[in-house]
Protein backbone atom coordinates (compact mmCIF):
# COMPACT_ATOMS: atom_id res chain seq x y z
CA UNK A 1 0.00 0.00 0.00
CA UNK A 2 1.08 3.72 -0.70
CA UNK A 3 1.67 5.78 2.61
CA UNK A 4 -1.25 8.25 3.62
CA UNK A 5 -1.74 11.24 2.83
CA UNK A 6 -2.70 12.72 6.12
CA UNK A 7 -2.63 15.95 4.20
CA UNK A 8 -5.71 15.12 2.40
CA UNK A 9 -8.25 16.77 4.24
CA UNK A 10 -10.68 14.26 4.04
CA UNK A 11 -8.76 11.35 5.31
CA UNK A 12 -8.97 12.48 8.73
CA UNK A 13 -12.45 13.84 8.43
CA UNK A 14 -13.93 10.28 7.23
CA UNK A 15 -12.04 8.96 10.83
CA UNK A 16 -14.22 11.38 12.83
CA UNK A 17 -17.22 8.66 12.18
CA UNK A 18 -19.95 10.95 13.91
CA UNK A 19 -18.93 14.35 12.08
CA UNK A 20 -18.55 12.55 8.74
CA UNK A 21 -22.21 11.00 8.97
CA UNK A 22 -23.48 13.81 9.40
CA UNK A 23 -25.28 15.74 6.88
CA UNK A 24 -23.91 18.83 7.85
CA UNK A 25 -20.83 17.90 9.28
CA UNK A 26 -21.05 19.21 12.63
CA UNK A 27 -17.69 18.60 14.79
CA UNK A 28 -19.18 16.59 17.21
CA UNK A 29 -16.56 16.10 19.38
CA UNK A 30 -15.25 19.26 19.81
CA UNK A 31 -18.95 20.54 21.31
CA UNK A 32 -19.17 17.38 23.30
CA UNK A 33 -15.60 18.19 25.09
CA UNK A 34 -17.22 21.91 25.72
CA UNK A 35 -20.15 20.14 27.56
CA UNK A 36 -17.70 18.41 29.29
CA UNK A 37 -16.15 21.63 30.82
CA UNK A 38 -19.33 23.25 31.22
CA UNK A 39 -19.00 25.84 27.86
CA UNK A 40 -22.25 25.56 27.02
CA UNK A 41 -22.36 29.05 25.24
CA UNK A 42 -19.43 28.41 23.11
CA UNK A 43 -20.64 24.62 22.55
CA UNK A 44 -24.08 25.45 21.24
CA UNK A 45 -21.98 28.23 18.79
CA UNK A 46 -20.19 25.43 17.17
CA UNK A 47 -23.40 23.51 16.86
CA UNK A 48 -25.00 26.91 15.42
CA UNK A 49 -22.48 27.35 12.88
CA UNK A 50 -22.92 24.10 11.19
CA UNK A 51 -26.18 22.81 11.58
CA UNK A 52 -27.88 26.51 12.09
CA UNK A 53 -30.75 25.00 15.12
CA UNK A 54 -28.90 23.08 18.01
CA UNK A 55 -32.10 23.40 20.29
CA UNK A 56 -34.23 21.63 17.58
CA UNK A 57 -32.05 19.21 16.34
CA UNK A 58 -31.45 18.34 19.80
CA UNK A 59 -34.51 17.01 19.96
CA UNK A 60 -35.61 16.01 16.69
CA UNK A 61 -32.69 15.35 14.76
CA UNK A 62 -32.90 11.10 12.85
CA UNK A 63 -29.66 11.25 14.28
CA UNK A 64 -27.44 9.78 11.46
CA UNK A 65 -23.93 10.40 14.22
CA UNK A 66 -25.37 7.91 16.03
CA UNK A 67 -24.97 4.74 14.30
CA UNK A 68 -21.89 5.81 13.09
CA UNK A 69 -20.52 6.56 16.97
CA UNK A 70 -16.82 4.34 17.46
CA UNK A 71 -18.84 3.60 20.86
CA UNK A 72 -20.89 2.09 19.19
CA UNK A 73 -18.50 -0.44 18.14
CA UNK A 74 -17.15 -1.23 21.40
CA UNK A 75 -20.14 -1.72 23.30
CA UNK A 76 -24.18 -1.79 22.83
CA UNK A 77 -25.25 1.91 22.64
CA UNK A 78 -23.28 4.65 21.13
CA UNK A 79 -23.17 8.39 22.90
CA UNK A 80 -26.03 9.89 22.80
CA UNK A 81 -25.11 13.01 20.64
CA UNK A 82 -28.48 14.32 19.60
CA UNK A 83 -29.10 14.90 23.19
CA UNK A 84 -26.13 16.59 24.23
CA UNK A 85 -26.77 19.00 21.65
CA UNK A 86 -29.83 19.97 23.23
CA UNK A 87 -27.55 20.32 26.55
CA UNK A 88 -26.05 23.22 24.76
CA UNK A 89 -29.00 24.94 24.07
CA UNK A 90 -30.77 24.54 27.61
CA UNK A 91 -27.79 25.82 29.14
CA UNK A 92 -25.86 28.32 27.05
CA UNK A 93 -26.66 31.85 28.08
CA UNK A 94 -27.51 34.51 26.01
CA UNK A 95 -26.01 34.32 22.11
CA UNK A 96 -27.51 37.04 20.41
CA UNK A 97 -24.42 39.49 20.55
CA UNK A 98 -22.59 36.61 19.12
CA UNK A 99 -25.14 36.26 16.00
CA UNK A 100 -24.65 38.70 13.25
CA UNK A 101 -26.88 41.10 13.20
CA UNK A 102 -28.48 43.37 9.26
CA UNK A 103 -25.79 44.12 7.28
CA UNK A 104 -25.34 48.04 6.56
CA UNK A 105 -23.73 47.61 3.61
CA UNK A 106 -25.67 46.02 1.02
CA UNK A 107 -24.55 44.62 -1.79
CA UNK A 108 -27.24 44.88 -4.85
CA UNK A 109 -28.46 41.61 -5.24
CA UNK A 110 -31.69 40.40 -4.39
CA UNK A 111 -32.95 36.64 -3.40
CA UNK A 112 -36.69 35.35 -3.16
CA UNK A 113 -36.85 32.38 -0.72
CA UNK A 114 -40.12 30.38 -0.92
CA UNK A 115 -40.75 28.30 2.19
CA UNK A 116 -39.55 29.16 5.58
CA UNK A 117 -38.30 25.93 6.65
CA UNK A 118 -34.65 24.48 7.47
CA UNK A 119 -33.17 24.70 3.89
CA UNK A 120 -34.60 28.49 3.11
CA UNK A 121 -33.57 29.49 6.69
CA UNK A 122 -30.34 28.30 6.58
CA UNK A 123 -29.76 29.64 3.29
CA UNK A 124 -30.66 33.25 4.85
CA UNK A 125 -28.56 32.77 7.69
CA UNK A 126 -25.48 32.16 5.48
CA UNK A 127 -26.09 34.63 3.04
CA UNK A 128 -27.67 37.59 5.18
CA UNK A 129 -24.20 38.53 6.54
CA UNK A 130 -22.95 39.60 2.79
CA UNK A 131 -25.04 41.92 2.24
CA UNK A 132 -27.84 40.07 0.20
CA UNK A 133 -31.82 41.53 0.47
CA UNK A 134 -33.79 38.85 1.32
CA UNK A 135 -37.19 37.70 0.95
CA UNK A 136 -38.61 34.94 2.84
CA UNK A 137 -42.08 33.77 1.42
CA UNK A 138 -44.37 31.08 3.67
CA UNK A 139 -48.24 30.65 3.85
CA UNK A 140 -48.14 29.57 7.50
CA UNK A 141 -48.01 32.50 10.25
CA UNK A 142 -44.42 31.78 10.97
CA UNK A 143 -41.33 29.92 9.96
CA UNK A 144 -39.93 27.04 10.36
CA UNK A 145 -41.74 25.25 7.65
CA UNK A 146 -42.41 21.49 8.68
CA UNK A 147 -40.85 21.67 11.87
CA UNK A 148 -43.74 24.26 13.63
CA UNK A 149 -46.25 22.60 11.51
CA UNK A 150 -45.67 18.84 11.65
CA UNK A 151 -43.54 18.20 14.87
CA UNK A 152 -46.23 18.41 17.71
CA UNK A 153 -45.13 20.56 20.82
CA UNK A 154 -44.68 17.65 22.68
CA UNK A 155 -41.31 17.08 20.95
CA UNK A 156 -40.75 20.23 19.82
CA UNK A 157 -42.00 23.49 22.35
CA UNK A 158 -43.32 26.35 20.53
CA UNK A 159 -40.81 28.62 22.26
CA UNK A 160 -37.78 26.43 21.26
CA UNK A 161 -38.41 27.05 17.49
CA UNK A 162 -39.42 30.47 17.45
CA UNK A 163 -36.24 31.44 19.33
CA UNK A 164 -34.09 29.92 16.86
CA UNK A 165 -36.02 30.65 13.88
CA UNK A 166 -36.07 34.43 15.31
CA UNK A 167 -31.91 34.64 15.36
CA UNK A 168 -32.33 34.14 11.70
CA UNK A 169 -34.59 36.69 10.90
CA UNK A 170 -33.18 39.12 13.18
CA UNK A 171 -30.42 39.30 11.05
CA UNK A 172 -32.28 41.43 8.62
CA UNK A 173 -34.62 39.03 6.38
CA UNK A 174 -37.84 40.45 5.01
CA UNK A 175 -40.52 38.31 5.62
CA UNK A 176 -43.94 37.44 3.58
CA UNK A 177 -45.92 35.15 6.08
CA UNK A 178 -49.79 34.28 5.16
CA UNK A 179 -47.45 34.52 1.54
CA UNK A 180 -48.43 31.25 -1.00
CA UNK A 181 -46.71 31.77 -4.40
CA UNK A 182 -49.04 30.49 -6.80
CA UNK A 183 -46.33 31.19 -9.52
CA UNK A 184 -42.19 30.84 -10.09
CA UNK A 185 -42.74 33.06 -13.20
CA UNK A 186 -44.30 35.68 -11.20
CA UNK A 187 -41.95 35.84 -8.62
CA UNK A 188 -39.19 35.42 -11.26
CA UNK A 189 -40.38 38.91 -13.00
CA UNK A 190 -39.91 41.09 -9.62
CA UNK A 191 -36.23 41.04 -10.64
CA UNK A 192 -34.57 38.55 -8.34
CA UNK A 193 -31.25 37.81 -9.17
CA UNK A 194 -31.67 34.22 -7.61
CA UNK A 195 -34.66 32.25 -6.17
CA UNK A 196 -34.50 29.41 -3.63
CA UNK A 197 -37.02 26.98 -3.55
CA UNK A 198 -37.34 25.25 -0.07
CA UNK A 199 -40.73 24.21 0.43
CA UNK A 200 -40.77 20.75 1.44
CA UNK A 201 -42.89 17.87 0.22
CA UNK A 202 -46.68 19.21 1.28
CA UNK A 203 -48.30 16.40 -0.30
CA UNK A 204 -49.35 13.34 2.06
CA UNK A 205 -50.31 10.61 0.40
CA UNK A 206 -53.64 9.12 0.02
CA UNK A 207 -55.40 5.69 -0.63
CA UNK A 208 -58.30 6.66 -3.00
CA UNK A 209 -58.40 3.53 -4.61
CA UNK A 210 -59.22 2.15 -1.48
CA UNK A 211 -63.11 0.71 -1.42
CA UNK A 212 -64.86 3.35 1.04
CA UNK A 213 -62.43 5.90 0.91
CA UNK A 214 -64.89 8.49 -0.16
CA UNK A 215 -68.09 7.62 1.69
CA UNK A 216 -66.95 8.97 4.69
CA UNK A 217 -64.36 11.98 4.38
CA UNK A 218 -64.87 14.04 7.30
CA UNK A 219 -63.30 11.19 9.43
CA UNK A 220 -60.34 9.76 7.39
CA UNK A 221 -57.70 12.35 7.48
CA UNK A 222 -53.88 13.26 5.81
CA UNK A 223 -51.04 12.97 8.93
CA UNK A 224 -49.51 15.70 7.92
CA UNK A 225 -52.30 17.86 6.76
CA UNK A 226 -54.27 16.65 10.09
CA UNK A 227 -50.64 17.69 12.12
CA UNK A 228 -50.83 21.03 10.67
CA UNK A 229 -54.27 21.49 11.56
CA UNK A 230 -53.70 20.42 15.22
CA UNK A 231 -50.36 22.69 15.52
CA UNK A 232 -52.56 25.70 14.54
CA UNK A 233 -55.65 25.11 16.50
CA UNK A 234 -57.99 23.58 14.04
CA UNK A 235 -58.44 20.48 15.59
CA UNK A 236 -58.81 20.11 18.93
CA UNK A 237 -60.48 16.44 19.43
CA UNK A 238 -60.53 13.23 17.64
CA UNK A 239 -62.61 9.97 18.38
CA UNK A 240 -61.98 7.61 20.68
CA UNK A 241 -61.22 4.89 18.66
CA UNK A 242 -58.59 5.90 16.07
CA UNK A 243 -56.59 3.78 13.59
CA UNK A 244 -52.89 5.22 12.30
CA UNK A 245 -51.79 3.83 9.03
CA UNK A 246 -48.02 3.99 8.71
CA UNK A 247 -44.89 3.01 10.13
CA UNK A 248 -42.70 6.27 9.85
CA UNK A 249 -42.39 9.19 12.18
CA UNK A 250 -45.32 10.97 10.82
CA UNK A 251 -47.71 8.00 12.27
CA UNK A 252 -45.53 7.75 15.62
CA UNK A 253 -46.72 11.59 16.12
CA UNK A 254 -50.42 11.00 15.08
CA UNK A 255 -50.71 8.23 17.26
CA UNK A 256 -49.24 10.30 19.83
CA UNK A 257 -51.25 13.34 19.40
CA UNK A 258 -54.27 11.31 19.04
CA UNK A 259 -54.00 10.27 22.88
CA UNK A 260 -53.74 13.55 23.80
CA UNK A 261 -56.64 15.24 22.15
CA UNK A 262 -59.20 12.28 23.42
CA UNK A 263 -58.49 8.97 21.96
CA UNK A 264 -58.13 6.07 24.37
CA UNK A 265 -58.00 3.03 22.10
CA UNK A 266 -55.05 4.43 19.44
CA UNK A 267 -53.63 2.12 17.22
CA UNK A 268 -50.84 1.65 14.59
CA UNK A 269 -51.38 -0.09 11.87
CA UNK A 270 -48.76 -0.98 9.38
CA UNK A 271 -47.89 -3.59 6.48
CA UNK A 272 -44.57 -4.18 7.32
CA UNK A 273 -42.59 -6.61 10.13
CA UNK A 274 -41.92 -4.64 12.83
CA UNK A 275 -38.45 -4.31 12.57
CA UNK A 276 -38.83 -2.84 9.38
CA UNK A 277 -40.90 0.19 10.19
CA UNK A 278 -39.46 3.18 8.55
CA UNK A 279 -40.07 4.89 12.10
CA UNK A 280 -36.84 5.71 14.49
CA UNK A 281 -36.64 3.57 17.02
CA UNK A 282 -36.63 5.89 19.81
CA UNK A 283 -39.76 7.14 18.28
CA UNK A 284 -41.84 3.52 18.57
CA UNK A 285 -39.96 3.41 21.50
CA UNK A 286 -42.16 6.59 22.95
CA UNK A 287 -45.33 5.44 21.25
CA UNK A 288 -45.16 2.37 22.72
CA UNK A 289 -44.55 4.01 26.48
CA UNK A 290 -47.71 5.84 25.98
CA UNK A 291 -49.50 2.40 25.94
CA UNK A 292 -49.64 2.29 21.83
CA UNK A 293 -50.14 -1.27 20.05
CA UNK A 294 -48.82 -1.85 17.14
CA UNK A 295 -50.32 -4.20 14.61
CA UNK A 296 -48.14 -5.08 11.85
CA UNK A 297 -48.55 -6.93 8.59
CA UNK A 298 -51.76 -5.37 8.24
CA UNK A 299 -52.69 -4.53 4.74
CA UNK A 300 -55.75 -1.85 4.61
CA UNK A 301 -58.31 -3.83 2.71
CA UNK A 302 -61.74 -1.51 2.97
CA UNK A 303 -63.21 1.48 4.74
CA UNK A 304 -66.13 0.04 6.42
CA UNK A 305 -69.00 2.81 6.38
CA UNK A 306 -72.81 2.57 7.94
CA UNK A 307 -75.00 5.84 6.39
CA UNK A 308 -72.13 7.63 5.27
CA UNK A 309 -70.44 7.16 8.61
CA UNK A 310 -67.12 5.34 9.15
CA UNK A 311 -67.31 2.17 11.23
CA UNK A 312 -63.63 1.36 11.19
CA UNK A 313 -61.31 -0.52 8.74
CA UNK A 314 -60.84 -4.28 7.31
CA UNK A 315 -57.40 -5.51 6.88
CA UNK A 316 -55.10 -8.14 4.92
CA UNK A 317 -52.90 -10.11 7.32
CA UNK A 318 -49.65 -10.67 5.29
CA UNK A 319 -46.60 -12.44 5.84
CA UNK A 320 -43.56 -11.39 5.00
CA UNK A 321 -41.30 -13.27 2.33
CA UNK A 322 -37.68 -12.79 1.01
CA UNK A 323 -36.30 -13.87 -1.76
CA UNK A 324 -32.49 -12.66 -2.76
CA UNK A 325 -32.71 -10.14 -0.19
CA UNK A 326 -36.02 -9.13 -2.06
CA UNK A 327 -39.05 -8.81 0.51
CA UNK A 328 -42.91 -9.98 -0.92
CA UNK A 329 -45.83 -9.38 1.21
CA UNK A 330 -48.04 -12.87 0.63
CA UNK A 331 -51.61 -13.22 1.73
CA UNK A 332 -52.03 -15.19 4.71
CA UNK A 333 -56.37 -15.46 3.67
CA UNK A 334 -56.69 -14.05 6.85
CA UNK A 335 -59.40 -10.57 7.58
CA UNK A 336 -59.19 -8.11 10.31
CA UNK A 337 -61.58 -5.62 11.33
CA UNK A 338 -61.21 -2.77 13.43
CA UNK A 339 -62.86 -0.63 14.70
CA UNK A 340 -62.54 3.30 14.45
CA UNK A 341 -64.18 6.54 15.08
CA UNK A 342 -61.37 8.53 12.87
CA UNK A 343 -58.55 7.02 10.55
CA UNK A 344 -55.22 8.87 9.50
CA UNK A 345 -53.62 7.80 6.43
CA UNK A 346 -49.40 8.31 7.58
CA UNK A 347 -48.33 6.35 4.70
CA UNK A 348 -45.77 8.68 3.05
CA UNK A 349 -45.25 12.09 1.49
CA UNK A 350 -44.90 13.57 -1.94
CA UNK A 351 -43.55 16.44 -3.28
CA UNK A 352 -46.06 19.05 -5.67
CA UNK A 353 -45.30 21.99 -7.25
CA UNK A 354 -48.65 23.03 -8.94
CA UNK A 355 -47.37 26.58 -8.73
CA UNK A 356 -44.30 26.03 -11.18
CA UNK A 357 -44.67 26.94 -14.65
CA UNK A 358 -43.64 24.22 -17.38
CA UNK A 359 -42.51 27.29 -19.79
CA UNK A 360 -40.35 28.89 -17.31
CA UNK A 361 -36.67 26.47 -18.44
CA UNK A 362 -36.96 24.25 -15.34
CA UNK A 363 -36.99 20.60 -16.71
CA UNK A 364 -38.99 17.72 -14.56
CA UNK A 365 -38.71 14.09 -14.55
CA UNK A 366 -40.93 11.20 -14.83
CA UNK A 367 -41.84 11.72 -11.28
CA UNK A 368 -42.71 15.31 -11.31
CA UNK A 369 -39.87 16.32 -9.23
CA UNK A 370 -37.51 19.12 -10.81
CA UNK A 371 -33.90 18.01 -12.14
CA UNK A 372 -31.48 19.45 -9.72
CA UNK A 373 -27.80 19.27 -9.54
CA UNK A 374 -26.73 17.13 -6.49
CA UNK A 375 -23.63 19.23 -5.78
CA UNK A 376 -24.88 22.94 -6.62
CA UNK A 377 -28.58 22.59 -5.85
CA UNK A 378 -29.05 24.60 -9.46
CA UNK A 379 -32.25 23.40 -11.46
CA UNK A 380 -32.04 23.88 -15.39
CA UNK A 381 -33.36 27.60 -15.04
CA UNK A 382 -29.26 29.08 -13.77
CA UNK A 383 -31.32 31.30 -11.61
CA UNK A 384 -33.31 28.62 -9.13
CA UNK A 385 -32.11 26.64 -6.94
CA UNK A 386 -33.61 23.62 -4.86
CA UNK A 387 -32.97 22.46 -1.82
CA UNK A 388 -34.38 20.17 1.52
CA UNK A 389 -37.63 17.70 0.71
CA UNK A 390 -38.49 20.04 -2.38
CA UNK A 391 -35.07 18.68 -4.15
CA UNK A 392 -34.86 15.20 -3.49
CA UNK A 393 -37.89 14.45 -1.80
CA UNK A 394 -38.86 13.85 2.13
CA UNK A 395 -35.47 13.57 4.24
CA UNK A 396 -34.79 15.31 7.21
CA UNK A 397 -34.23 18.84 9.20
CA UNK A 398 -30.39 18.48 9.29
CA UNK A 399 -30.12 17.00 5.44
CA UNK A 400 -32.55 20.30 4.15
CA UNK A 401 -29.69 22.37 6.50
CA UNK A 402 -27.50 20.43 4.36
CA UNK A 403 -28.27 21.63 1.34
CA UNK A 404 -28.96 25.09 2.55
CA UNK A 405 -25.51 25.59 3.18
CA UNK A 406 -24.46 24.42 -0.46
CA UNK A 407 -27.49 25.97 -2.13
CA UNK A 408 -25.98 29.38 -0.56
CA UNK A 409 -22.55 28.72 -2.28
CA UNK A 410 -23.78 28.44 -5.18
CA UNK A 411 -26.25 31.64 -5.18
CA UNK A 412 -23.31 33.82 -3.93
CA UNK A 413 -21.54 32.34 -6.67
CA UNK A 414 -23.97 32.63 -9.18
CA UNK A 415 -24.68 36.63 -7.85
CA UNK A 416 -20.49 37.16 -8.03
CA UNK A 417 -20.49 36.12 -11.80
CA UNK A 418 -18.48 32.86 -11.20
CA UNK A 419 -19.26 29.34 -11.81
CA UNK A 420 -20.88 27.19 -9.29
CA UNK A 421 -19.43 24.42 -9.96
CA UNK A 422 -16.47 25.91 -8.68
CA UNK A 423 -16.57 24.28 -4.82
CA UNK A 424 -14.59 25.92 -2.30
CA UNK A 425 -12.55 23.60 -0.43
CA UNK A 426 -13.51 22.97 3.28
CA UNK A 427 -11.21 24.89 6.11
CA UNK A 428 -9.16 22.37 8.37
CA UNK A 429 -6.11 22.44 10.75
CA UNK A 430 -4.14 20.04 12.93
CA UNK A 431 -3.84 21.54 16.21
CA UNK A 432 -1.10 19.88 19.08
CA UNK A 433 -2.83 19.30 22.05
CA UNK A 434 0.54 18.03 24.24
CA UNK A 435 0.50 20.27 27.83
CA UNK A 436 3.39 18.22 29.38
CA UNK A 437 5.46 15.17 29.08
CA UNK A 438 2.25 12.99 29.71
CA UNK A 439 -0.65 15.54 29.74
CA UNK A 440 -3.02 16.15 26.80
CA UNK A 441 -5.49 19.38 26.90
CA UNK A 442 -8.33 16.93 26.80
CA UNK A 443 -9.02 13.73 28.81
CA UNK A 444 -8.26 10.69 26.68
CA UNK A 445 -9.66 8.72 29.81
CA UNK A 446 -12.31 6.66 28.44
CA UNK A 447 -15.19 6.42 30.85
CA UNK A 448 -16.63 2.43 31.83
CA UNK A 449 -20.06 4.12 31.85
CA UNK A 450 -23.60 2.80 29.50
CA UNK A 451 -25.13 5.16 27.76
CA UNK A 452 -27.66 7.08 30.62
CA UNK A 453 -31.46 7.56 29.66
CA UNK A 454 -33.02 10.97 29.20
CA UNK A 455 -35.44 11.51 31.94
CA UNK A 456 -39.11 11.86 30.45
CA UNK A 457 -42.11 13.76 32.02
CA UNK A 458 -44.32 11.80 34.43
CA UNK A 459 -46.77 10.36 31.20
CA UNK A 460 -50.63 11.16 33.49
CA UNK A 461 -49.40 14.54 32.79
CA UNK A 462 -48.44 14.75 28.94
CA UNK A 463 -50.72 12.58 27.93
CA UNK A 464 -53.38 15.39 28.84
CA UNK A 465 -51.67 18.54 27.42
CA UNK A 466 -49.88 18.13 24.09
CA UNK A 467 -48.33 21.34 24.56
CA UNK A 468 -46.00 20.04 27.38
CA UNK A 469 -42.44 18.65 26.32
CA UNK A 470 -42.32 14.78 27.24
CA UNK A 471 -38.44 15.09 27.26
CA UNK A 472 -37.08 16.85 29.97
CA UNK A 473 -33.25 16.66 28.86
CA UNK A 474 -29.78 15.92 30.88
CA UNK A 475 -29.14 18.35 33.28
CA UNK A 476 -26.23 18.77 33.93
CA UNK A 477 -24.66 16.48 35.77
CA UNK A 478 -25.67 13.47 33.83
CA UNK A 479 -24.55 16.01 31.06
CA UNK A 480 -21.03 15.43 32.27
CA UNK A 481 -21.39 11.51 32.30
CA UNK A 482 -22.69 11.51 29.07
CA UNK A 483 -20.52 13.59 27.72
CA UNK A 484 -16.96 11.76 29.01
CA UNK A 485 -18.05 8.39 27.07
CA UNK A 486 -16.83 10.45 23.71
CA UNK A 487 -13.73 8.66 22.57
CA UNK A 488 -12.52 11.79 21.12
CA UNK A 489 -11.96 11.18 17.16
CA UNK A 490 -11.10 13.90 16.23
CA UNK A 491 -7.67 13.80 17.99
CA UNK A 492 -6.13 12.27 16.20
CA UNK A 493 -2.43 9.89 16.02
CA UNK A 494 -0.04 11.27 13.91
CA UNK A 495 3.07 9.39 13.05
CA UNK A 496 5.99 10.45 11.75
CA UNK A 497 8.62 7.94 10.51
CA UNK A 498 11.99 9.44 10.56
CA UNK A 499 11.75 9.54 14.99
CA UNK A 500 10.50 5.80 14.89
CA UNK A 501 13.49 3.52 16.39
CA UNK A 502 11.21 0.71 15.81
CA UNK A 503 11.11 -0.45 19.43
CA UNK A 504 7.51 -1.55 19.01
CA UNK A 505 6.72 0.27 22.31
CA UNK A 506 3.53 1.31 20.87
CA UNK A 507 2.51 -2.24 20.37
CA UNK A 508 2.66 -3.48 23.70
CA UNK A 509 1.07 -0.67 24.92
CA UNK A 510 -2.01 -0.35 22.82
CA UNK A 511 -5.29 -1.12 24.68
CA UNK A 512 -6.95 -2.35 21.04
CA UNK A 513 -3.80 -3.71 19.18
CA UNK A 514 -4.81 -1.25 16.46
CA UNK A 515 -0.88 -0.63 15.26
CA UNK A 516 1.61 -3.67 13.59
CA UNK A 517 4.79 -3.36 12.07
CA UNK A 518 5.15 -5.47 9.68
CA UNK A 519 6.31 -5.52 5.08
CA UNK A 520 4.21 -3.82 3.25
CA UNK A 521 1.54 -5.55 0.54
CA UNK A 522 -1.88 -5.30 -1.09
CA UNK A 523 -4.63 -4.26 1.43
CA UNK A 524 -6.42 -7.13 1.11
CA UNK A 525 -3.25 -9.22 1.81
CA UNK A 526 -2.59 -6.42 4.95
CA UNK A 527 -5.48 -6.69 6.53
CA UNK A 528 -4.94 -10.16 7.34
CA UNK A 529 -1.74 -10.06 8.35
CA UNK A 530 -1.74 -7.18 11.21
CA UNK A 531 -1.73 -8.16 14.78
CA UNK A 532 -5.97 -7.84 15.13
CA UNK A 533 -6.77 -8.31 11.44
CA UNK A 534 -8.59 -5.76 10.05
CA UNK A 535 -12.07 -7.25 8.05
CA UNK A 536 -13.77 -4.14 7.72
CA UNK A 537 -13.22 -2.59 4.61
CA UNK A 538 -14.88 0.91 5.15
CA UNK A 539 -12.58 1.72 7.66
CA UNK A 540 -8.90 3.11 6.41
CA UNK A 541 -5.31 1.76 6.98
CA UNK A 542 -2.96 4.50 8.48
CA UNK A 543 0.02 3.43 6.84
CA UNK A 544 3.79 4.84 7.24
CA UNK A 545 6.58 5.31 4.49
CA UNK A 546 8.90 2.01 4.21
CA UNK A 547 10.75 2.61 7.40
CA UNK A 548 14.46 1.91 8.17
CA UNK A 549 13.57 -2.06 8.51
CA UNK A 550 11.94 -2.21 5.48
CA UNK A 551 8.82 -2.48 7.73
CA UNK A 552 6.10 0.18 7.60
CA UNK A 553 3.56 0.67 10.45
CA UNK A 554 -0.28 -0.30 9.93
CA UNK A 555 -2.73 1.68 12.45
CA UNK A 556 -6.26 0.35 12.01
CA UNK A 557 -8.45 3.37 12.05
CA UNK A 558 -11.59 1.19 13.14
CA UNK A 559 -9.84 -0.18 16.47
CA UNK A 560 -8.32 3.05 17.80
CA UNK A 561 -9.57 4.60 20.64
CA UNK A 562 -7.37 7.68 20.32
CA UNK A 563 -6.39 6.98 23.76
CA UNK A 564 -2.62 8.87 23.17
CA UNK A 565 -0.83 5.99 24.96
CA UNK A 566 1.39 5.42 22.14
CA UNK A 567 2.66 8.81 22.31
CA UNK A 568 2.62 8.89 26.20
CA UNK A 569 4.73 5.53 25.56
CA UNK A 570 7.21 6.45 22.34
CA UNK A 571 10.59 7.50 23.55
CA UNK A 572 11.63 9.30 20.28
CA UNK A 573 8.27 11.54 19.87
CA UNK A 574 7.43 9.84 16.69
CA UNK A 575 3.61 9.65 17.82
CA UNK A 576 2.02 12.90 18.68
CA UNK A 577 -1.78 13.40 19.38
CA UNK A 578 -3.09 16.57 17.43
CA UNK A 579 -6.87 17.98 17.06
CA UNK A 580 -8.39 17.66 13.99
CA UNK A 581 -10.43 20.86 12.79
CA UNK A 582 -12.88 20.19 9.82
CA UNK A 583 -15.68 22.78 8.66
CA UNK A 584 -17.30 22.54 5.54
CA UNK A 585 -16.88 25.90 3.60
CA UNK A 586 -20.15 27.90 3.20
CA UNK A 587 -21.02 31.23 1.71
CA UNK A 588 -20.27 33.17 4.65
CA UNK A 589 -17.90 31.91 7.42
CA UNK A 590 -19.15 33.05 10.27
Amino acid sequence: MNPTDIKNPEYFHKVVDCQYACPAHTPVPEYIRLIAAGNYTEAYMVNWVSNVFPGILGRTCDRPCEPACRRGRIEDEPVAICRLKRVAADFKSDVKSLIPGPTKTKNGKRIALVGAGPASLTVARDLAPLGYDLDLYDEQRAGGGFMRSQIPSFRLPEEVLDEEVGYIIDMGVTTHYNHYVDSLKGLLDKGYDAVFVGSGAPKGKDLPELPGRNESTGNIHIGINWLSNVAFGHIEKIGKKVLVIGGGNTAMDCCRTSRRLGGEDVRVVVRSPFKEMKASPWEIEDAQHEDIPFFNCHSPLRFVTENGKLKGMEFEVVEAQYNNGKRSLVTTGEIVFMEADDVILAIGQENSFPWIERTIGIEFDKWEMPKVNEKTFQSTNPKVFFGGDAAFGPKNVITAVAHGHDAAVSIDLLCNAQSVDDRPSPLTNLYLQKMGIHEWSYDNQTSDDDRFKVPHADKKLTLKDRKLEVELGFDEKLAFKEAQRCLNCDVQTIFTENKCIECDACVDICPTTCITFTTNGEEEDLRTRLNAPAPLASQDLYVSAILPTARVMIKDENLCLHCGLCSERCPTNAWDMQKFIYQTAKACQL
